[in-house]
């Protein structure tokens, strides 16, 4: 069981989670925490990612099929506002993927996601002193600034599935010790509007296989040969799983690095973020 962390607003989001587990009739995972922030503020998607600086990053869950694909598109492109607010620890928010200072600074994920049907993101780390498992992302379909109470929830949010994930111990392999998959969006959730993820442990190890398979045939490091794997998926349109796969299988070889610079972007500071 999670412990409630002390003060009243940790306790309502608490509360408001354990609400939307007791819907399921399940215990308590990081899609009730996506499912409990749509309900609460005024978004229309969430979405979560874990994500590592030595290891391959994967969606854990998803409140509907636009927060699933803007989770994948980010974590293929490399860029985006759950990209930043993991890279600077901080949140990011995005009220409005039109502005002309958004469009250049994700120069393809922002009409991406627009054209996905998300108008405004908000990104907020998952951390616990120096620990960081991930990052919660919130869409709105219509352009939308939070205010200070929704920004606070909206973190608050963000506390409660890092609780869950770090008290869920998660293995090498991604998968939580003692979850069942309607915890956390997997195959088998009964939710009518989330979007499941692949299996987390399986989507995970494939990926890292496949990262590991293209060291050694490109004689790369880890970052560089992820970053090729990243940049066929972007290049052919397909998701990074579907590609992993292949090259797992040996029905794909990469070729000599073709990567689009798009997938190389200059690590400037996103517009608008808070620490």
């Amino acid at each position: 069981m999670v412990a409630v962390i002390p003060g009243s607003r940790s306790a309502r989001i608490q509360a408001l989670v354990a609400e939307q587990a007791a819907l399921r009739g399940a215990r308590v995972g990081v899609l009730d925490v996506c499912t409990a922030a749509v309900a609460a503020l005024p978004v229309g998607g969430a979405g979560m990612s874990a994500m590592s600086r030595d290891r391959a990053s994967h969606p854990l869950c998803s409140t509907d099929s636009v927060s699933r694909h803007l989770e994948e598109l980010q974590l293929t492109l490399g860029e985006g506002p759950c990209v930043d607010a993991y890279a600077l620890g901080s949140t990011v928010l995005c009220p409005d993927l039109l502005s002309g200072e958004l469009q250049r600074h994700w120069t393809v994920f922002a009409d991406a996601a627009l054209e996905a049907g998300a108008r405004a993101v908000f990104a907020f780390p998952l951390r616990v002193g120096a620990v960081s498992p991930g990052v919660l992302d919130l869409y709105s379909r219509s352009s939308v600034e939070l205010d200070a109470e929704e920004v606070a929830d909206a973190k608050a949010f963000a506390d409660a599935a890092t609780l869950l994930l770090l008290d869920a111990r998660i293995s090498d392999t991604g998968v939580p010790f003692g979850t069942h998959a309607a915890d956390t969006g997997a195959p088998g959730t009964d939710r009518p509007d989330a979007v499941p993820c692949d299996d987390l442990g399986g989507y995970r190890a494939e990926i890292d296989q496949a990262t590991g398979i293209l060291m050694v045939q490109l004689g790369v490091g880890f970052e560089e040969a992820f970053i090729r794997l990243r940049a066929h998926a972007y290049a052919r349109g397909t998701r990074l799983s579907v590609i992993a796969a292949d090259v797992v299988a040996h029905r794909l070889r990469l070729p000599p690095d073709t990567t689009p610079s798009v997938l190389r972007p200059p690590e400037t500071r996103p517009p608008e973020e808070e620490s």
